[in-house]
């Protein structure tokens, strides 16, 4: 185990035997204990997801049009993640042994693409339908198994194949029969949706692959820490650049005439912002921890099946109805992802047989 995971100021003989952070690192965790923390950051990227998503749709219908103001409410809740340091003091993390120069520019490198995912997002929500931009969005499944081959050299069997396949077409499904109203667009600015959506799909991916890239070759750091320590970094690069935006694009100057003329009122459009940013926060957390634990591959899948469960979510917050089209597009996307998670407990089980049958070693 590596040792740099000890207090600073420490004696270097306690340093052998205590280590600074109270968190276990994931490779000494139990398999229940795995599993559990991998649930929990399903939970909290299926639920940030999902209401991230419903609020800036709110946004845009109720009348916002700042898209540098929806780029910086998806990285500005970011001091929410200061919280658990606060309470507990000891899962604080050791610096890593790699260069702080090296380090801190990975974090500016990788919270620049956020932004530029993140604003891409925004114009594909603000000029496309729902449909539109969720049977878009399934690209980003096809794009992370590429990236995830290439960069991250992620296995691909007939059941991770077969999820793939599945999820990429119950959210295809999504918007089948729904001709729900929305504000005029003109075909310059759906154009250019589409593109942007695109776009954001392929970059949401290489960025996935590139955050456990980082884990793996640059951090090297084994407790969950590390998670919140890499979204708050990176989230006030995103937030500093989505600042710039904002002002150097001149959409600061019309944010007052928005909060005015916004169709819920000045209160609702700060709490939209205010709680996008927090849903983001969780979101981001839950898909940058299924990245640690698990695969930058497993983390897009379970952010697909969000936007599978959109339907549901959809009919129980704004009272939708939900068709015989949208129970089969749940039905299916969770049949993809059980098709994983079943991958997953093959590969629990064949290391746990590797590990039994492995000779003891010499203790002479």
């Amino acid at each position: 185990m590596d040792l740099s995971n000890t207090t600073d100021n420490e004696d270097p003989k306690a340093a052998k035997v205590e280590v600074k952070s109270s968190l276990p690192p994931i490779t000494a965790l139990k398999r229940w204990q795995w599993w559990l923390l991998v649930f929990l950051n399903i939970g909290f990227l299926l639920v940030g997801q999902a209401v991230a998503l419903l609020l800036l749709r709110f946004y845009y219908e109720k009348g916002g049009h700042s898209k540098w103001a929806a780029t910086l409410a998806q990285n500005a809740g970011f001091p929410i993640l200061f919280i658990p340091f606060i309470l507990f003091p000891s899962i604080k993390e050791p610096t890593t042994k790699c260069p702080m120069n090296v380090v801190l520019s990975v974090y500016a490198g990788l919270g620049s693409l956020i932004a530029c995912d993140n604003l891409l997002h925004s114009l594909g929500l603000a000029y496309l339908s729902t449909s539109t931009y969720s049977r878009i969005c399934a690209t980003q499944l096809i794009f992370c198994a590429f990236f995830s081959f290439f960069v991250n050299s992620q296995k691909c069997t007939m059941l991770i194949l077969n999820s793939i396949i599945i999820l990429t077409l119950s959210v295809t499904l999504i918007g089948v029969g729904d001709h729900s109203s929305r504000r005029p667009v003109s075909q310059g600015k759906i154009s250019l949706g589409f593109v942007a959506t695109f776009g954001a799909s392929a970059l949401y991916a290489l960025l996935l692959s590139l955050t456990r890239l980082s884990f793996q070759k640059i951090i090297k750091k084994e407790t969950f820490a590390v998670v919140l320590e890499l979204q708050i970094c990176t989230s006030v690069v995103a937030s500093c650049v989505a600042i710039v935006g904002l002002f150097a694009s001149g959409e600061w100057r019309l944010l007052k005439v928005e909060v005015m003329t916004f169709d819920e009122g000045s209160l609702s459009y700060a709490m939209t912002l205010i709680w996008t940013a927090v849903a983001w926060q969780i979101c981001s957390v839950g898909a940058v921890g299924l990245i640690f634990v698990v695969s930058p591959l497993f983390s897009n899948v379970v952010s697909t099946l969000a936007l599978c469960l959109s339907p549901l979510v959809a009919a129980i917050a704004f009272h939708h109805s939900l068709t015989g089209v949208k129970i089969v597009v749940v039905i299916l996307g969770i049949w993809g992802f059980s098709n994983y998670v079943y991958q997953n407990c093959l590969d629990d089980h064949e290391a746990k047989n590797k590990r039994r049958d492995e000779p003891p070693e010499c203790s002479c």
